[in-house]
């Protein structure tokens, strides 16, 4: 049985306490052990994020200050409103595979299979960025 670190447990701060409730069963049930490497966002780290593979053009447009803006590196988020997040609004929570592997999607897939039985015992309903259709976010929980 896993266990959640006090930086995971640090990163669940200011998130919704149903989310928190699925993350806290998951680990315990969890095949892979995981980390909470984001919860709620900060107005700045929505302009941090949003400027990464965009010009200061393209930040001043969307209320993005021209300092974010990273275009030579690659895009984080496809949103069209910066600050529209779930993140932002402590409905989102970012779960990697600890240790670290951005590559080994199994790993993934593991973790999302405790996030949805852990959800479906305390009857509270998620939605996974690995199933979405256009853009996938593999480490994306969000109530």
């Amino acid at each position: 049985m896993y266990k959640l670190s006090k930086r995971s447990l640090t990163n669940l701060q200011g998130v919704n306490t149903n989310l928190v409730k699925v993350v806290q069963r998951a680990i315990e049930i969890a095949k892979q052990d995981f980390m909470v490497t984001e919860g709620l966002r900060s107005r700045e780290q929505c302009c941090i994020n949003y400027g990464k593979g965009r010009t200061a053009q393209q930040c001043t447009q969307k209320g993005v200050p021209a300092k974010y803006a990273q275009p030579s590196i690659s895009k984080v988020t496809w949103l069209n409103n910066p600050f529209a997040s779930k993140h932002s609004q402590g409905r989102a929570v970012d779960l990697v595979p600890y240790p670290v592997d951005w590559n080994d999607l199994a790993k993934f897939r593991l973790i999302a299979e405790a996030m949805k039985q852990a959800a479906k015992e305390l009857n509270v309903s998620i939605n996974w960025g690995g199933d979405w259709q256009k853009t996938k976010d593999y480490p994306h929980f969000e109530v």
